[in-house]
């Protein structure tokens, strides 16, 4: 029906002319109340609301009742009168001008948009020029959108003063739409920022059927995306269906999220509230629209458990001088021409004008202080300082345009424009610039959008022991401040949770993933329901929500928690922990013997069982395998780049040596044997000079594969970490592989040697047994060193230097105790075969 009559009446506004006249058809008479002035500024408003349809049978045209009376709209309408007065009043704003109203009554959006009409073209038939300069409303978004339609077309400005969906601010549907209240969009982002300020990232919306609450929850959604706070669910509330009503009930109960947006229109607000109440819904955070949030009247002792608690963004209260006196001085006598304001008393005071059996008579005197209406609630003004703020921004357009200095208006330029060439599209024209501040200290200008600047109260619903409600102002949202500054808390308040909780409810999808871990999307789930998935292993995330885990540098290591990267610890063979200090041990024993069989054979060298073996060898195999002790303590310790190129030279040489010095006792003895035997002057070929030289050939020879490998590529200190994860080894690099294996190839060579010709010379006679024990030293010696190769390769770490110690230890060992402890035993323990003569008897009458 109001599409209808809107279409019908745009057609006949774009083309009418100066001789066309248009007439209202069907229902008109929606005027209330009018005062006469130079200019006319309109008014619509729902005083009535509750519309019923009346047919009478078919007997006579239909017509529509209005059962209800809305006092808050009352008190719209008398604002612009009180505020039209005060205007007219003042001696600076508009002077020689007089302002004058028409309000108009309407009740349901078909007829608000026809008593929008009368507004325009008035009741009679007129010409189509228009009667007003601007209209003030309407309340509700959607009947301000129809109303627009109407009034772009014919260039009349409107002001709402309630008209919040941000819908409206599309300048191209509504070219002619200005609001004094804050587009929704303000609302939304400031509930957006609350919730990310409490840490409330899973969250439930209620909404309801219009233009208000389907546009606000949209907005809602939009914005609370952009912040990473996810939305449970979004239902719609119906007043009369069942079914819808316990959809939400069930979700209520079942859903996770503790917090829910209450996005709905006071009418829609009392009902949800009243019915839900049945159904003690607790555990729940509210959080209200500006529509209904300072409602105090909703808190009725069965909805007290809901509203405990409750949050949300409210227009700033205001004070308006002499306004409340103006209200509550209203009688009916005042204006004795309107029914609705008869009605009105008869509702305030239960009583009637007319004679009536179920009611006192009205006198019209009755006192509304006594009265506890919306209408007679004068503690604060909100809603009511956007409607003194439209009446006041009118007149102010009205002022600019009527300035005129030098024959042309200083604010457009334009040729100067009298009160009787006043037309409502230079009325529209000058809005766009008005920036003023009102008597009670509001500031009053437009950005491109036509929207008005966005502040807000954030209040806090506190019932008291008594039953008694209380709306507390606990911070602020402001649009015009900085970033960062716009929403912020009163620090000294105390602020009632939702609830019955006494601190802040929690409300997430998912608890935010941890140090240590990290944050994973879900695809099928909303973005708020992430996962959590601990650090792979050698890598870290020091912050909440971390999308990605960082891996350690290689020297580092992460903690137990994974949050934090620590140097490794080092690991060597020290002399500090208990198998260094046990190798050192044997490896000081192995030195000690050594230097004690010394002395022993130093003392006796004069001995027969000393010259028969050959003395001069034994003494530098002696000081070799001190030697070769020695260099087993260069193993231990905290590698160092000499400490890496000595042990393995000073191992391979002195081992050398030392094997240098048991070949060439094993051909000594191969040597004497063949010495015995007629004609042989073999010894003369092997003489100390040769046993000398051999020994020294033996030995450079090692000597200059050391070189090489120290001069081409040499053993460096290294820093492993790739053999354990989470420490790293010191350890020496060989450096050259093939200058190892040389090395310990040419020591092996030389031990074979040696055990092949000891093993030749086994079965000798006994008084040249030494033979025997060297095949069995050399035995150990390459059974040690046979096993210490995979030992070698396959050992971690510390252990690695570990059984290379240990195989120089053994085989040294091997050495000292089979060739010198049976002869030390001899020449302490048994003096008695020491001797020549001892030694020649052992040699049996054989025939050569």
């Amino acid at each position: 029906m109001c599409w209808i009559t809107v279409l019908l009446f745009t057609l006949l506004a774009t083309t009418k002319s100066q001789t066309q006249t248009c007439k209202m058809i069907g229902q008109t008479g929606f005027q209330e109340f009018s005062k006469d002035g130079d200019l006319i500024i309109g008014g619509v408003f729902s005083m009535t609301s509750s519309r019923k349809l009346i047919d009478n049978g078919y007997h006579e045209l239909p017509y529509t009742y209005c059962k209800k009376m809305n006092d808050r709209e009352l008190k719209f309408a008398r604002i612009v009168m009180f505020t039209v007065d005060e205007i007219n009043r003042d001696t600076e704003l508009l002077p020689g001008v007089s302002l004058g109203y028409r309000l108009y009554n309407g009740c349901g959006t078909a007829n608000l948009v026809r008593a929008a009409i009368e507004a325009v073209n008035g009741e009679e038939v007129k010409v189509c020029s228009g009667q007003v300069q601007a209209v003030l409303g309407h309340s509700s978004s959607g009947v301000s959108a129809y109303i627009n339609n109407i009034l772009s077309s014919l260039s009349i400005p409107q002001v709402s003063h309630l008209s919040t969906c941000d819908c409206l601010r599309d300048k191209k549907l509504y070219p002619t739409f200005f609001r004094t209240v804050p587009s929704d969009r303000f609302q939304v982002i400031g509930l957006v920022q609350l919730m990310k300020y409490f840490n409330w990232r899973w969250v439930g919306i209620i909404y309801s059927q219009g233009f208000y609450s389907e546009e606000g929850t949209a907005e809602f959604v939009k914005e609370a995306k952009k912040e990473g706070i996810c939305i449970e669910y979004r239902l719609p509330y119906s007043k009369t269906s069942r079914k819808k009503l316990d959809v939400i009930v069930e979700t209520l109960r079942e859903s996770s999220s503790k917090v829910v947006l209450l996005f709905v229109s006071l009418t829609f607000t009392k009902s949800f509230l009243t019915r839900i109440a049945e159904y003690n819904i607790t555990g729940k955070q509210w959080i209200g629209s500006e529509s209904w949030v300072t409602q105090p009247d909703l808190a009725s002792e069965e909805r007290r458990n809901i509203l405990q608690g409750v949050m949300g963004f409210a227009l700033p209260r205001a004070s308006i001088p002499g306004l409340s006196e103006f209200l509550l001085s209203l009688k009916p006598s005042d204006v004795p021409e309107s029914d609705i304001i008869k009605t009105f008393w008869e509702k305030f005071f239960g009583c009637s004008f007319s004679p009536s059996n179920t009611s006192n008579m009205c006198n019209g005197t009755e006192d509304l202080h006594t009265v506890s209406s919306d209408y007679t609630d004068v503690t604060y003004f909100t809603a009511e300082n956007n409607v003194y703020k439209a009446v006041y921004l009118v007149a102010y357009a009205l002022h600019a345009l009527l300035q005129c200095v030098n024959g042309s208006n200083p604010t457009t330029g334009k040729p100067c424009v009298t009160k009787k060439d006043v037309q409502p599209k230079l009325v529209l024209e000058h809005i766009n610039y008005v920036n003023f501040t009102t008597k009670n200290g509001a500031k009053v200008f437009f950005d491109e959008n036509g929207e008005s600047v966005a502040q807000y109260d954030l209040v806090n619903w506190q019932i008291k022991d008594d039953g008694s409600i209380e709306i507390v102002n606990i911070g602020h949202y402001d649009t015009s401040l900085p970033d960062g500054h716009k929403f912020k808390l009163k620090d000294d308040t105390e602020i009632v949770w939702g609830g019955n909780s006494l601190e802040v409810l929690k409300s997430v999808c998912r608890e935010p993933c941890s140090p240590g871990t990290r944050k994973a999307i879900n695809k099928h789930k909303p973005v708020c329901c992430f996962d959590c998935f601990e650090c792979p292993e050698g890598a870290i995330s020091n912050q909440t929500n971390s999308p990605d885990c960082l891996i350690c540098p290689p020297e580092f290591w992460p903690n137990e928690k994974k949050d934090k990267c620590l140097p490794k610890p080092t690991e060597y063979l020290s002399y500090r922990e208990i198998m260094g200090a046990l190798l050192t041990g044997f490896g000081c024993v192995g030195i000690f013997l050594s230097l004690l069989i010394s002395i022993i054979f130093l003392t006796h060298k004069e001995t027969p069982i000393v010259k028969a073996n050959n003395s001069e060898l034994s003494f530098l195999l002696l000081f070799s395998l001190k030697l070769c002790f020695l260099c087993s303590l260069t193993f231990i310790g905290r590698p160092s780049e000499w400490s890496c190129m000595l042990r393995h030279t000073a191992f391979g040489i002195t081992f050398v040596l030392c094997i240098s010095c048991v070949l060439g006792k094993t051909i000594v003895v191969l040597m004497a044997f063949k010495a015995t035997l007629p004609g042989s002057n073999v010894m003369k070929l092997f003489g100390p000079a040769q046993q000398r030289l051999s020994v020294l050939i033996f030995t450079l020879i090692q000597a200059v594969i050391c070189i090489l490998w120290l001069t081409t590529n040499p053993p460096f200190p290294n820093m492993n970490v790739n053999y354990y994860k989470e420490k790293i080894i010191l350890e020496c690099a060989l450096g050259s592989a093939v200058g190892f294996w040389t090395v310990l190839g040419y020591i092996g060579l030389l031990a074979v040697l040696c055990f092949i010709l000891a093993f030749l010379a086994r079965k000798l006679p006994d008084s040249f047994n030494e033979a025997k024990m060297i095949t069995f030293s050399m035995l150990i010696f390459c059974a040690v060193w046979i096993t210490f190769i995979p030992a070698y390769v396959s050992s971690p770490g510390k252990f690695t230097v570990a059984v290379e110690i240990f195989a120089i230890l053994a085989s040294s060992f091997g050495l000292l105790t089979c060739i010198f402890v049976p002869k030390c035993y001899i020449i302490i323990f048994r003096p008695e075969q020491n001797s020549k003569k001892h030694l020649m008897g052992k040699i049996p009458a054989r025939t050569l």
